[in-house]
């Protein structure tokens, strides 16, 4: 592509047990020695920040049937590597272009376009993330790629992101053969946001090609310590663009944040689940319907049907506003890679906030820390020895739980005496319900366990597993 064409957006610079607690500290390397908690802090705050995009953000409506890509493939099964970062989090590299160049992405089941820092003039501001300078964030540069095309306005693709009303501003509405390229997007990502344009490129991986697919060509960006890979439901998604029968992770723990310890990102191109069969070992559960509202970003996201919350034996009974989205779209369970820490709405964390409280009461609550940490509730088990810490458990429609191992929801914060819960609300409460979903399942609590999402049989699956080597 013509370098000058890119001036153009270049204006666009957003049952109770007793355990040993086997868990990690926080203790990455961003820290400060006058604020030791400024990694933590600033996880929860994005979790927090990310759930309320999640809750009420907007998205142009798309169009379900401007799809055209065709994958050519000898193998049934891709895979891709994740690995672990200390933004917060799962990082899969993949590969556009001719010949190919290879770009880190944030791995994201909340969100659907697929994106890229573009060109050498990209610019990201406030990137000062652990481990990371800015100005080394690789970059996709399309003149050195012979297959990158500029979307057209009056592409169908156009479409993914700009609904079939997409304006066309200098082109004759009478005639297919304007030049006019597609709109510059801007997405807003919790904290972070991204601006460009779409253009179609080449993916590539070992055993599979696919053509002509759609990407985000961003030249400038807030927040975002590398591009997006949308995993969504959106028509501009890896998984809708590459037609997939399902696709599964296996997420190490977070305590091989920025090494090299990776496992796969599997991609079922071929023949999926016939008849419903299942993979062994995993639970499923089907996924709820997505509700139909005039928010089309409600549309993108994986409903759970979440049915009760336990902490140990204690069913903590939510009400049922919050488990099930209702007519205006509010309420109900998600599932989002895209963020770290699970939030749940106010209301909701309050009671399983408290019912973890009650049940460990024997131990000092640390106040001061939660107010400096971000996170709640926090206890002093100092001199305890062994230590009784209920369980976790979310139980969903069909009778799947998930019994999460205590890493995943407890951790040790500030040295080995202190322990606090790795679940996140803010302070907004809502008697009557927030926008948006009301619990968000996010990658913390996901360390550790197969999971994979069946999209022929519409079903989310899940089994305990150890995913690092």
């Amino acid at each position: 592509m013509a370098s000058s064409f890119f001036s153009f957006f270049l204006i666009f610079l957003s049952v109770v047990s007793a355990v040993k607690l086997p868990l990690s500290p926080f203790s990455h390397s961003d820290q400060s020695p006058k604020d030791p908690y400024l990694s933590l802090r600033r996880l929860a705050e994005s979790s927090i920040a990310r759930a309320h995009k999640l809750k009420h953000g907007t998205s142009i409506k798309p169009d379900e049937e401007a799809l055209s890509s065709t994958a050519t493939a000898s193998a049934t099964v891709v895979k891709s590597h994740l690995s672990p970062k200390s933004y917060g989090g799962y990082s899969v590299s993949l590969s556009f272009g001719t010949p190919s160049q290879t770009i880190p992405f944030v791995f994201d089941t909340g969100s659907s376009l697929v994106w890229f820092p573009c060109t050498s003039r990209y610019l990201c501001s406030d990137c000062n993330f652990s481990g990371l300078d800015p100005t080394q964030i690789p970059r996709f540069i399309p003149k050195n790629s012979s297959s990158s095309r500029v979307i057209g306005c009056q592409n169908p693709k156009c479409q993914f992101l700009f609904g079939a009303n997409v304006q066309c501003r200098g082109c004759d509405p009478n005639t297919r053969n304007c030049t006019v390229p597609c709109p510059p997007y801007i997405l807003q990502y919790g904290l972070g946001s991204t601006a460009g344009i779409l253009i179609s490129e080449k993916l590539d991986f070992p055993d599979l090609t696919v053509p002509d697919f759609v990407v985000g060509c961003s030249v400038i960006s807030t927040r975002t310590p590398a591009g997006i890979a949308g995993f969504g439901r959106g028509p501009e998604s890896l998984p809708s663009q590459m037609k997939l029968k399902s696709f599964s992770h296996c997420l190490v723990s977070r305590r091989f944040d920025d090494t090299n310890v990776t496992t796969d990102l599997g991609l079922d191109t071929g023949s999926g689940h016939k008849s419903g069969s299942k993979t062994p070992g995993l639970s499923y559960t089907p996924f709820r319907k997505n509700p139909n509202v005039s928010n089309t970003a409600f549309l993108e996201y994986y409903y759970l049907n979440l049915r009760r919350i336990y902490v140990g034996s204690k069913h903590v009974k939510i009400p049922y506003k919050f488990l099930a989205p209702g007519t205006n779209g509010n309420g109900g369970s998600i599932v989002d890679s895209g963020s770290t820490f699970t939030f749940m709405e106010r209301p909701v964390f309050e009671l399983v906030a408290e019912e973890f409280a009650t049940q460990m009461s024997n131990y000092t609550r640390e106040k001061d820390l939660e107010k400096v940490s971000g996170i709640a509730p926090c206890f002093n088990i100092s001199g305890k020895g062994d230590v009784t810490v209920p369980e976790l458990i979310f139980e969903f429609k069909g009778g799947a739980k998930m019994e999460l191992p205590l890493s995943n929801y407890f951790s040790f914060v500030g040295n080995a005496d202190t322990v606090c819960l790795t679940v996140v609300s803010d302070n907004t409460v809502n008697p009557g319900g927030g926008t948006g979903p009301a619990i968000i399942l996010g990658s913390f609590q996901q360390q550790n366990y197969l999971v994979e999402y069946d999209l022929e049989n519409d079903r989310f699956g899940f089994a305990k597993k150890k995913c690092s080597p």
